[in-house]
């Protein structure tokens, strides 16, 4: 059999994990960006991974997405782009490396090119709100703070990323809910009207996920897989991350500065957090929102 649509060749490997499968998402999307296929091209998975949640989310992103299991004899392919594996990333890449890269729109570098700036991570959120149709005239909507403004502390819940998983779960805030909590507390006594958002993304389908980043004039949590939603965060929103000892990692903190985004991170001695310096720190930044 001749397939002879242009088709993105993917190979998954923390198929259930968000930050991992947002990484492949990633390198599908520059694949076809740098090979010039159509907006959304098809998706073969040449892994032997079985079907999980997040591939609803493939299939709003991308045409049409198979698996290379289901074929029933040979295959080939007239135009095939293998797609980077995604540890191969460059969302992937600050564990190893580190290069010079700031965020930038894409406007201004068509008007300016600079080799150092890049727009691609923006292009790509966009691409994933444009896929849940929560763009409004073609563009981003602009956050709506006449009702005040809002807090996503993102949190973290144990899971197994796959049934095979046999790695040890340890805790990112061992105190979250205490400092969730304190949190609201905090904000119900500030000038500003501000509502903290319990962003228990588990619970929550792809496209309100989605909404919260979009709402949320600062986005706050525990280092953790659901903080990759910053990808598709807008430019004016600002980070705050709480950084257990026990896991350093540099992801969040580049997907920030290559979005453009303001970022603060709180560098914990082991796994619980001050809530006198978390709440200074959030008072820090919404004083630069004029709150």
């Amino acid at each position: 059999m001749w397939i002879e649509e242009p088709t993105l060749l993917v190979t998954r490997f923390e198929y259930a994990n968000l930050f991992h499968t947002i990484t492949d998402w990633y390198s599908a999307y520059v694949s076809s960006r740098v090979t010039n296929l159509p907006d959304r091209p098809n998706v073969v998975f040449v892994d032997g991974h079985c079907k999980a949640p997040l591939e609803q989310t493939w299939e709003s992103l991308f045409s049409n997405v198979t698996y290379a299991k289901s074929f029933s004899g040979p295959v080939c392919f007239r135009h095939a782009v293998l797609s980077p594996l995604g540890y191969e990333t460059a969302l992937f890449k600050g564990l190893s490396e580190s290069f010079s890269c700031e965020g930038a729109s894409a406007q201004s570098l068509r008007n300016k090119p600079d080799h150092q700036k890049t727009a691609r991570l923006s292009e790509f959120g966009e691409m994933i709100i444009a896929s849940f149709d929560l763009l409004e005239d073609g563009i981003v909507p602009p956050k709506k703070t006449s009702n005040g403004l809002k807090i996503l502390f993102v949190r973290r819940e144990d899971y197994l990323a796959h049934p095979r998983h046999s790695g040890k779960v340890e805790s990112r805030l061992s105190n979250e809910q205490e400092v969730f909590d304190a949190v609201e507390k905090w904000a119900k006594g500030q000038k500003c009207k501000i509502t903290v958002v319990n962003g228990l993304f588990a619970h929550m389908s792809m496209k309100e996920q989605l909404q919260a980043i979009l709402e949320a004039s600062v986005i706050i949590g525990a280092h953790g897989a659901g903080l990759t939603h910053l990808v598709s965060a807008t430019p004016d929103t600002k980070v705050l991350e709480i950084i257990s000892s026990f896991y350093r990692r540099p992801h969040f903190g580049l997907i920030s500065r290559w979005k453009s985004l303001e970022y603060h991170a709180i560098n914990l001695p082991g796994s619980y957090a001050s809530i006198p310096d978390v709440t200074s720190e959030l008072g820090n930044i919404l004083k630069g929102l004029g709150c």
